[in-house]
């Protein structure tokens, strides 16, 4: 049986994959990056981030709007998309769930083993796949060799690089673009 316990204390420590621990207490809704004791930079992602700190609004106006969900969330949101990073980085991600805790801002945190650019790129990559995939299922070819064009002419590191200069990813105050 599960002992009884107070948000915030004990079992709430992260355990990242370098070894070292982190407790969500320690992490602001700012936070975007952390230097760790390791040495190495991790990426920090919470649910309440919008899905826009990865990609442009119209696109993410696109995936609530297309994408059914089929969980407690009524749209497609940053959630997701970190499930589908944890989904192909299983060992690289640790996650907590600190719906429970009323002393954070944030219902659920992601931290990579990689720092906040190369998960920015791997989301990247997982939305260009899944738009890939549904673009395969459309009837109209004319629409799949335009997108199979598009897709051939699109540099994600390149866009990767762009899109995080004009987001400003510095502080806690970045606009969407």
């Amino acid at each position: 049986m599960a002992t009884p316990r107070v948000p915030g204390e004990g079992d709430d420590e992260l355990e990242l994959y370098c070894g070292e621990q982190l407790h969500p207490h320690e992490l602001d809704l700012g936070v975007r990056e952390r230097d760790c004791d390791c040495g190495a930079s991790h990426a920090v992602v919470m649910d309440v981030h919008p899905l826009g700190r990865f990609v442009p609004e119209f696109l993410a106006d696109t995936l609530r709007a297309t994408i059914t969900t089929e969980d407690e969330f009524d749209e497609f949101t940053t959630a997701h998309l970190l499930a589908m990073v944890r989904e192909e980085h299983p060992e690289e991600i640790a996650v907590a769930d600190c719906s429970g805790d009323g002393e954070v801002g944030f219902g659920l945190v992601w931290v990579a083993d990689f720092d906040a650019r190369e998960l920015h790129r791997i989301v990247v990559e997982l939305v260009v796949e899944m738009m890939e995939h549904a673009v395969s299922h459309a009837d109209d070819g004319e629409t799949v060799s335009e997108f199979e064009r598009q897709l051939a002419e699109f540099d994600v590191e390149e866009f990767v690089d762009v899109y995080r200069g004009e987001r400003e990813f510095e502080d806690e105050y970045d606009t969407a673009i």
